[in-house]
């Protein structure tokens, strides 16, 4: 029988922090290589690490910002309930990816949200959490990083207005 572990649990065992976006999160992997921003995007606002990794855990009753990057990102499931990821591509496309262990309903445990997207993440089963990974190449920085304003993406995706008004602060 698996073991059943608490948010509270995981945020102490991994030294998770608040992070700006909301959730807890703590870097775990930055490449020691750098990839030089000419070979990079225009999105990209200097030299990059080829590849960053985090650990990132929401609550239910929390969520994670939409909020865009220069660089894909991809995301693993660990442990807890599912979490849904809300995709809005620049074509204005909502994507709904849910993450978990329950491949029948629809749960995966990878999602690929691309560069340049915007998105945001919740935990829709009450009580539970969900704890992640997010790897990021080219790595993550703060400066390519956009939390979004809630009036202008409701502006640019009046038919998500919706949805955004709920997951932005």
């Amino acid at each position: 029988m698996e073991k059943q572990y608490s948010a509270a649990y995981w945020k102490e065992q991994l030294n998770l922090e608040t992070h700006v976006e909301g959730g807890a999160f703590k870097e775990m992997y930055r490449s020691e290589t750098v990839l030089p921003q000419s070979v990079l995007s225009n999105e990209h606002k200097g030299d990059r690490n080829t590849s960053t990794s985090i650990y990132f855990l929401l609550e239910y009753g929390e969520f994670s910002a939409f909020h865009r990057i220069a660089s894909d990102e991809l995301w693993h499931f660990y442990d807890g309930a599912g979490l849904t990821v809300y995709e809005i591509e620049e074509s204005g496309t909502l994507v709904i990816h849910k993450l978990g262990k329950d491949v029948a309903s629809g749960e995966f445990p990878q999602a690929v949200i691309k560069a340049g997207s915007w998105f945001a993440s919740r935990v829709e089963h009450e009580g539970g959490y969900a704890l992640c990974g997010c790897t990021v190449a080219p790595g993550f920085d703060f400066a390519d990083f956009e939390l979004a304003d809630r009036n202008k993406l409701s502006e640019s995706y009046p038919e998500h207005s919706s949805l955004i008004a709920e997951l932005t602060h």
